[in-house]
């Protein structure tokens, strides 16, 4: 049985700010507070421009990014994993990607003012069973979603 009954899209980060990031060295990387990592367990490095997992042995920028940059209480940023090298901004219709799907999601509605109007944690099937649910508010602008264990920024999620 299908939940979706209204369209949406969920998109990961733009590439642009972090690829001038690529190929630094750890002393140029440090010096600007991005930690490089290597992969090295399945389902531990969730790259947040192509919306996917890491493969062991690949390179993750591992830095602080400003993710709610909308002018309320709300401003926030916190750590977020890029694989080093990504460019192809992740964008899908009417489907949770997998990386969403497999942890624990918060996610946190705003309106149109960048102020939250409704938040709740889903995992699974559940997280779109919610998208669905904030996207019928005509108040909601937009959901940014989070993994909740850790609090990183995962992506974004709107009408289509």
């Amino acid at each position: 049985m299908s939940v979706t009954s209204m369209d949406y899209k969920v998109t990961g980060l733009s590439a642009e700010p972090f690829v001038h990031l690529y190929g630094l060295s750890e002393t140029e990387l440090a010096a600007q507070g991005v930690t490089r990592m290597i992969a090295t367990e399945p389902d531990s490095f969730p790259d947040r421009i192509e919306m996917r997992d890491g493969e062991i042995g690949e390179s993750f920028l591992l830095l602080n990014h400003e993710y709610q940059t909308g002018d309320s209480p709300y401003r926030a940023r916190h750590a977020i994993f890029v694989r080093e090298g990504a460019t192809d901004q992740f964008e899908c219709l009417n489907a949770i990607p997998d990386v969403m799907h497999k942890r624990m999601i918060a996610l946190r509605a705003f309106d149109i003012n960048h102020l939250m109007v409704d938040a709740e944690i889903a995992q699974g099937d559940a997280i779109e069973i919610e998208v669905q649910r904030m996207l019928a508010n005509a108040d909601v602008a937009y959901i940014q979603a989070h993994n909740a264990r850790r609090g990183c920024y995962s992506g974004r999620i709107e009408r289509a």
